[in-house]
């Protein structure tokens, strides 16, 4: 009896420890949440400005585009079991004239944590089509910049 005790109380032990370990190791995807960070960093460099008109209809719409982006990263991450109610500090560093090419290097950081290989089945086309909206942000960037050169 007392070894059938002991050997109950050693596999729940393990079970335990197992278990214990397991809620430590983080999930499939762990950029998820970061990325969110990053997209509503850029977003805020974009939104954030002194008002040139001839990039303004860009950085308007890499604003969506991240909007858009981070709608399916949201989607994606519950997939993965994150909790969304999890917010890593915003890094935004730099002054006004380089908000722009800031937010293009966080868009592009964002996209290499996004695209990683995703091995959840239903989370696949929601990283796709966060990549998209990323990659579609990270252009309208681009073309805002071009915008701002051409005007100097």
């Amino acid at each position: 009896m007392n070894r059938r005790a002991l050997l109950v109380g050693s596999l729940l032990a393990v079970c335990g420890a197992a278990g214990a370990a397991q809620a430590q190791v983080p999930g499939r995807h762990p950029y998820y949440l970061h990325a969110l960070s990053d997209l509503r960093a850029a977003r805020w460099l974009l939104e954030h400005h002194s008002g040139d008109t001839g990039a303004r209809r860009h950085e308007d719409i890499a604003i969506e585009e991240i909007g858009a982006a981070i709608a399916e990263i949201k989607r994606a991450a519950i997939n993965d079991g994150r909790n969304l109610d999890d917010h890593p500090a915003m890094d935004v560093g730099g002054g006004y004239g380089g908000r722009l090419h800031r937010a293009l290097d966080i868009l592009r950081r964002v996209h290499a944590d996004v695209a990683r290989e995703e091995d959840e089945p239903t989370s696949r086309g929601l990283r796709n089509r966060a990549v998209g909206h990323i990659d579609e942000a990270a252009h309208q960037v681009e073309e805002a910049i071009r915008d701002l050169e051409r005007h100097r």
